[in-house]
């Protein structure tokens, strides 16, 4: 883990403090396709509902939250229960510095404990350093989807990346990573 961070579970009262490193991303970025910035009791509100079923880690540095990711429920439909879907932000200030891929290996060891087979992630694209950081975690490109969304008056393309979690996956590891 980088030099002085700690991990530990996100709560509603880390609303202000996650909506400010997320809004960064809303104002001035294609990395979310939300256009209005969240508020504190938004964010509060997404916390505690998130963290009714899956886990909202949230990295201390510095006393300060710098960075968080979390997971979500892939689908509604019962069949995939066993699928997550992965968002990490980090403080503009503190990227590029290994957070990242501490923060998102502490949630992918939590969805491991949960028995969650599959995490997915989507990119928005251009976004190398996502990429790079999913890439080096062992998740393969799976869907590209051309101009799925818009924001800054241009079109925006998303695609996937997914990570088998379960050592009982019938895929076979060189076509699909190991995890």
């Amino acid at each position: 883990m980088p030099d002085a961070t700690t991990i530990r579970d996100a709560t509603p009262d880390d609303g202000s403090a996650l909506a400010a490193i997320y809004n960064y991303y809303i104002e001035h970025t294609i990395i979310t396709f939300e256009t209005e910035l969240v508020t504190a009791p938004i964010m509060a509100d997404r916390i505690e509902q998130t963290t009714r079923t899956h886990p909202w880690l949230i990295l201390i540095g510095g006393g300060q939250p710098i960075g968080y990711a979390y997971a979500t429920r892939w689908s509604p439909r019962a069949a995939y229960s066993q699928t997550a879907e992965t968002t990490v932000y980090l403080s503009p200030d503190h990227v590029g510095q290994g957070h990242g891929k501490t923060l998102f290996r502490a949630l992918l060891d939590r969805l491991r404990a949960q028995s969650i087979h599959t995490a997915l992630a989507g990119i928005a694209l251009p976004n190398d350093a996502s990429v790079a950081l999913h890439e080096r975690l062992g998740f393969q490109k799976v869907a590209h989807f051309l101009e799925t969304g818009r924001k800054f008056d241009r079109w925006i393309d998303v695609a996937y990346w997914q990570l088998v979690l379960s050592a009982d996956s019938g895929l076979s590891k060189s076509n699909f990573g190991s995890p």
